[in-house]
């Protein structure tokens, strides 16, 4: 196992909703950037009490010389898959480096003139959620160029669940890219510690990496996001349905894209999955041409339904309605098994097993993973 530097810090009693995140602990990683020329790994995620980090690095006097923007861009304002062109920040005429689409790490001439790389991120605690794929290649291109990384932690709004397969290697890709459950149940900090402590980097390179801890932090502790992480998350019930609806992205059915509820209903036109109606139409910034445009979609509405981690229940009842119709469902399955991390989800729900033996066949993988994290793990469980 490698080593590497972790600041866990003391901290004072605070709810949910007044944690003290990474980035607002100056005093812990200030002095790590003073005399340091440094690139931020940002989006519109990463506030603090003073604003938007970049702004407050700034006016702190700390030589900020580029911005790597991931998916959705520095303002989060792409819709997913869209192209994120590298550009200028507007407001303080700092040269944007997009990490999203055929440059997803930070290259040799964007590292050269940089000492150290700040990466504060707001994720949600999903394999297939691109910003942790991100981390990735930058903490790779650090390690490869003698660079101090410093992951500035927060809560996941999911942190209370672990479930679904464990990623398989042969599907590896930008949805996901670590052997880890679709709920990974970790922040980005502690991630960041397991993919560099587990040689899971492409890099035999020693990494000087720095998690800056949130304070008066446990996993008991619910956490609603300030501000939405991505166009399509815009409130905590999508984010808490994401891992469940996210798998009829590789399907014909609408998960609300084009519509003010994205990821919180779904249905479609002509296999009706229930009564409630929606008529997806394009968003500029978040669904420019959505699934199902323009068309009456039949479904569930679950916007006031509580969903508890990893839901397989309305996905199962969707592909049977499907087969009974003798429609295609898994129009996308390469895509399927990406999102799963296997073929095997895929081929259970083809194979008819219900849910309970579904969920079976990963808790092996699961509790195997839950002790294989156990040395990363910064906050009480």
């Amino acid at each position: 196992m490698r080593c590497f530097i972790v600041l866990i810090l003391l901290c004072v009693s605070a709810s949910s909703q007044a944690l003290q995140v990474g980035a607002e602990r100056y005093s812990h990683y200030l002095p790590l950037l003073k005399g340091q020329r440094v690139a931020l790994v940002v989006n519109q995620t990463a506030q603090t009490q003073d604003g938007h980090l970049l702004d407050s690095l700034l006016a702190k006097g700390v030589d900020v010389r580029k911005v790597f923007a991931p998916e959705h861009g520095f303002r989060g304002d792409h819709d997913a898959g869209a192209k994120v062109d590298s550009g200028k920040d507007a407001k303080t005429g700092l040269p944007i480096v997009s990490l999203y689409g055929k440059n997803k790490k930070p290259s040799t001439e964007a590292l050269q003139d940089i000492d150290t790389v700040v990466f504060d991120i707001q994720d949600v605690g999903v394999r297939f959620y691109t910003y942790i794929s991100t981390m990735h290649y930058v903490m790779e291109a650090s390690a490869e160029h003698d660079k101090q990384l410093l992951i500035l932690d927060r809560p996941n709004p999911n942190i209370a669940y672990v479930d679904g397969p464990v990623l398989e290697a042969k599907f590896r890709s930008f949805v996901g890219m670590h052997p880890i459950p679709v709920l990974h149940g970790m922040t980005v900090g502690e991630l960041a510690k397991m993919i560099y402590g587990e040689g899971w980097l492409k890099t035999s390179r020693a990494l000087d990496l720095k998690v800056i801890s949130i304070a008066d932090y446990s996993a008991s502790m619910g956490y609603e996001l300030p501000i939405k992480p991505s166009p399509n998350l815009p409130n905590a019930q999508a984010i808490a349905l994401y891992p469940s609806l996210c798998f009829f992205e590789a399907t014909p059915v609408s998960v609300g894209r084009g519509t003010p509820m994205p990821f919180q209903v779904f249905g479609h036109d002509s296999v009706r999955l229930g009564t409630f109606s929606f008529v997806p139409k394009p968003v500029i910034g978040a669904a420019v041409n959505p699934k199902l445009n323009g068309k009456t979609v039949y479904g569930k509405d679950l916007r006031q339904v509580r969903s508890n981690g990893l839901n397989l229940n309305w996905f199962l009842d969707a592909y049977k309605a499907f087969y009974v119709k003798n429609e295609p469902f898994f129009t996308h399955a390469e895509f399927m098994d990406k999102l799963a991390g296997t073929d095997k989800l895929r081929l259970a729900i083809e194979a008819k097993q219900s849910v309970a033996q579904i969920k079976s066949g990963w808790q092996a993988d699961l509790e195997a993973f839950k002790l294989l994290r156990q040395p990363y793990l910064i906050y009480k469980r």
